[in-house]
């Protein structure tokens, strides 16, 4: 029978050609929908773990109220004890400081007067230790737009679109104006050698990286950083196992009040970013839940109008004698072959669309001039193993529901009023 129902559908293309277009889109849409969400989730919380928060943060109780205004005065003292306790109790993972500060970036001329100023964002990591992670993690060779990456004490890296806005010169001299840890005036020298783009709009704006010993000599920040990062073994945010590490690193100082204790806290917690995180977790049940729904309506809307055309075939079937759950049951399984047609046609189209946004990207930036988040201006898609099978549930199981709450109209039919509507 289920040989005669699929020949009888090829050959017939009113039964068969609309649905499983219909069923392409609608999974076509959900895959496509789900490798571009969750790339784009993933994303954004990458940017967020690699440039802000890491997976763990750990800052000083005082710092941590205050985190919005990064006051380095009241910074992490104390930093290479603590650095070394973390290397030996958690060796798996791997522990960066940073130092996030403003100020003022002065260009002088060749009298020493005043060109160009512009306000800056920094970042002091660690460049110039032999081994460090913070190239990779923060992605710098790649990102460097001119120049070369520092190489000595006093040499630094400077945003590429504020380097033109300015008229900055690769090896130029440009003094840093800001607040050193204890309040007072700190300015200090620095050689442009690089320019930089990271792809994020609030950084490409003005940001500038400087070795951490440099920004630690230049604000008064011996043995002392803002901020310690810890990045978990697997390179992606896992909540249950940072917390865990949270948990562990508090517990150690959950008796002592002092406002320079240090305290830890996760990605979630210090990032803004819950709401995101509990959407990535629960963005293929809930992909898949609304397109079941809403394809079941559009199916079961599709079902009562085939229904109709149909129910002269329904009534000559049931005058030769056959039984109305016989007749059901061959809709069902019309309906299993149509669904599984357009999903798979559907999946494929899915695929190769998320694909190729995966490696190319679609760039944004026009759009994202004034953006303040840290969001990258490329979306990206991430095919995952959910995004092979997502459509199914759509695709299969609304086109099966739908079928099925429009076959139910055959039991309530008579076959004589079916007869009846065959004269008229």
């Amino acid at each position: 029978m289920i040989s005669f129902i699929i020949k009888g559908l090829m050959r017939d293309r009113h039964r068969s050609l609309f649905p499983i277009i219909m069923v392409t889109i609608g999974v076509f849409i959900t895959v496509f929908f789900q490798a571009f969400m969750g790339g784009f989730l993933t994303d954004m919380v990458d940017s967020t773990a690699r440039f802000s928060s890491g997976h763990v943060k750990i800052m000083s109780r005082a710092y941590a109220d205050n985190s919005d205004q990064v006051p380095n005065d009241l910074a992490l003292t104390g930093v290479n004890k603590i650095m070394d306790d973390l290397k030996r109790d958690y060796p798996k993972m791997d522990w960066v400081k940073r130092i996030q500060y403003g100020g003022l970036l002065d260009i002088p001329d060749e009298n020493g007067e005043t060109r160009s100023q512009a306000t800056v964002a920094g970042m002091g990591v660690d460049l110039l230790s032999p081994g460090s992670s913070e190239l990779k993690t923060l992605n710098i060779s790649n990102s460097v737009v001119s120049g070369r990456l520092p190489e000595n004490p006093g040499e630094i890296l400077v945003s590429d679109d504020m380097a033109k806005r300015l008229g900055v010169n690769l090896g130029e001299n440009a003094t840093l104006i800001s607040s050193s840890m204890y309040g007072s005036m700190a300015i200090y020298n620095f050689t442009i050698v690089g320019t930089i783009r990271f792809g994020i709009e609030m950084m490409d704006r003005g940001a500038i990286i400087t070795d951490i010993g440099d920004i630690q000599l230049a604000l008064n920040m011996e043995d002392a950083t803002g901020e310690i990062l810890g990045y978990l073994p697997e390179g992606a945010y896992n909540d249950i196992e940072a917390q865990k590490i949270v948990d562990s690193f508090n517990a150690k100082y959950t008796n002592d009040e002092n406002e320079f204790t240090p305290v830890m806290a996760t990605l979630r917690s210090v990032s803004g970013l819950s709401d995101y995180l509990d959407l990535a977790n629960n963005m293929g049940a809930t992909i898949a839940f609304v397109f079941v729904i809403i394809m079941s309506i559009v199916l079961w809307n599709a079902g009562l109008l085939g229904g109709l055309r149909r129910y002269g075939e329904v009534g000559v079937r049931l005058a030769i004698g056959e039984r109305k759950r016989h007749i059901y049951l061959s809709l069902i399984y019309e309906s299993v072959f149509i669904g599984l047609v357009g999903t798979v046609i559907g999946t494929t189209i899915g695929l190769t669309g998320a694909y190729f946004m995966q490696k190319y990207g679609l760039d944004l930036s026009g759009a994202m001039k004034n953006v303040n988040m840290m969001i990258p201006l490329v979306f990206k898609s991430k095919i995952t193993p959910a995004t092979f099978y997502i459509g199914f549930f759509p695709g299969l199981g609304a086109t099966m529901l739908g079928t099925a709450l429009a076959g139910v109209g055959i039991y309530r039919r008579q076959t004589a009023s079916l007869f009846k509507e065959l004269e008229t």
